[in-house]
């Protein structure tokens, strides 16, 4: 489904003036866009809260343990020094893609893997809650609803699972297209899906009721909800960006051309009250795109890269891409990961470069902790670092892996890390320092 009138043709880039930021003691004046806050009663929210579920039960079956405190002989990589982790989960037996918590709590991780396994465990001793059983291509995609009573696992061939977190039982299944990316909606039990047939998906979960959004015809590369619940932002391989409408099934906005990426999209992030999107590629550029108007209003591109010739469509850069990003809740900065090691803090009320970290190898994913100004990394070199991201100094990092890191995951009181990797298995590291 693509219009083209809808915000695709390029437009003048408002003045960043117009823009303002809030949140720490020193207040710029960045952009202004959508000031009223986002509606918790919105429709599509209430329409999915008849849907009930039970509490967990309080003992929990199959004590099967899947955790060493120790590092084990013949894992798999070549990196070897201390081990920092308070916990290893070693029940996989190939890498392990994808991690996430469940925000009710933080005490559950789920973990997928190339064996085609995901589990449920417990972060504070390793111990195994449940096996997403039936998967049987490489699980690419968890995460827990956002109460945290279902609990989400897909596939690359595009079969997506839900259990029940308390009774453990699988309560819908679906098979989509090959799969790009999976999330949850923020305040409802409702899932989302991009796959490479460029269509978005969308379902009531357990009821199965669905809606799908149409993309061009390409992969589905990346997405994410934003805040509001009512609307999502949707990155494709061919360079286009579309926000959709969720109640509706049509798309407010479309970036293409020179407004939207001249290579496939990687990442998406928004900032907190979803007033900003920022979107990378392997253009190696990262764009500031106004939700409210679906304008740029602003494109990043580190230093290092900046004399590259640039990419032409369809093409993708040999040497770098972006590869993770995300916006600081506290002041007005955004952290952007490049496949050549580069972190990048830029100055949004400036737009200009504030900090140039580098690492030894690749950045995997950031993160930023929630009301600070920390900004965690994770690399191809199996270690997790933080940074300041307001002096640009490395604070602190963890080791413990053999093998890259692919994934990881932030506990909401920033007190715990939890990595997956290329050694078959996920750590969890106790990050909380007296000092911050």
């Amino acid at each position: 489904m693509e219009s083209e009138s809808e915000s695709g043709a390029a437009a003048d880039t408002p003045p960043l003036e117009t823009l303002s930021f809030h949140g720490d003691e020193e207040i710029i004046e960045v952009v202004e866009l959508d000031p009223g806050p986002p509606d918790p009663a919105d429709d599509l929210a209430q329409e999915m809260e008849d849907v009930d579920f039970e509490e967990e039960e309080e003992e929990e079956e199959g004590n099967e343990e899947g955790w060493v405190l120790e590092p084990q002989e013949g894992v798999v990589g070549s990196m070897e020094g201390p081990d920092d982790s308070e916990v290893t989960f070693a029940l996989h037996s190939a890498s392990v893609f994808c991690v996430s918590l469940d925000p009710k709590t933080n005490t559950l991780a789920v973990t997928g893997g190339e064996d085609d396994k995901a589990f449920v465990w417990r972060l504070s001793d390793g111990e195994l809650l449940f096996e997403c059983a039936g998967h049987k291509d490489s699980v690419t995609c968890a995460g827990f609803s956002h109460d945290s009573t279902l609990v989400a696992t897909g596939d690359m061939s595009g079969l997506l699972k839900v259990w029940q977190v308390d009774t453990k039982e699988e309560v819908w299944s679906f098979e989509a297209g090959d799969l790009e990316w999976m999330e949850w909606h923020p305040r409802a039990p409702v899932l989302l899906a991009g796959t490479a047939d460029g269509n978005t998906w969308m379902w009531k979960v357990p009821n199965g009721d669905c809606k799908t959004f149409q993309g061009p015809n390409c992969p589905a590369t990346c997405g994410r909800v934003l805040p509001d619940g009512k609307r999502a932002v949707v990155g494709y391989e061919d360079g286009t960006i579309r926000v959709w409408d969720l109640k509706q099934g049509s798309p407010i906005h479309v970036l293409k051309g020179t407004e939207g990426h001249q290579g496939p999209l990687t990442c998406v992030a928004t900032n907190q009250d979803g007033s900003l999107i920022l979107t990378g590629s392997v253009d190696c550029q990262a764009k500031l795109v106004s939700a409210t108007t679906g304008k740029v209003v602003g494109v990043f591109r580190p230093e290092t890269v900046a004399s590259q010739p640039s990419v032409g469509e369809g093409e993708e850069s040999e040497s770098n891409s972006v590869e993770s990003l995300g916006f600081c809740s506290v002041m007005p900065l955004a952290a952007v990961g490049y496949l050549d090691g580069t972190l990048a803090i830029y100055d949004l009320s400036t737009q200009t470069l504030r900090h140039q970290c580098q690492h030894q190898s690749g950045i995997v994913q950031l993160l930023w902790e929630a009301g600070t100004a920390v900004v965690y990394t994770c690399s191809l070199d199996g270690i997790v670092r933080l940074w300041d991201a307001r002096t640009g100094r490395l604070l602190t990092d963890y080791r413990g892996h053999t093998a890259e890191i692919l994934d990881f995951a932030l506990s909401k009181d920033a007190s715990l890390v939890v990595t997956t990797s290329g050694d078959h298995k996920a750590k969890v590291f106790c990050v909380q320092r007296p000092d911050r």
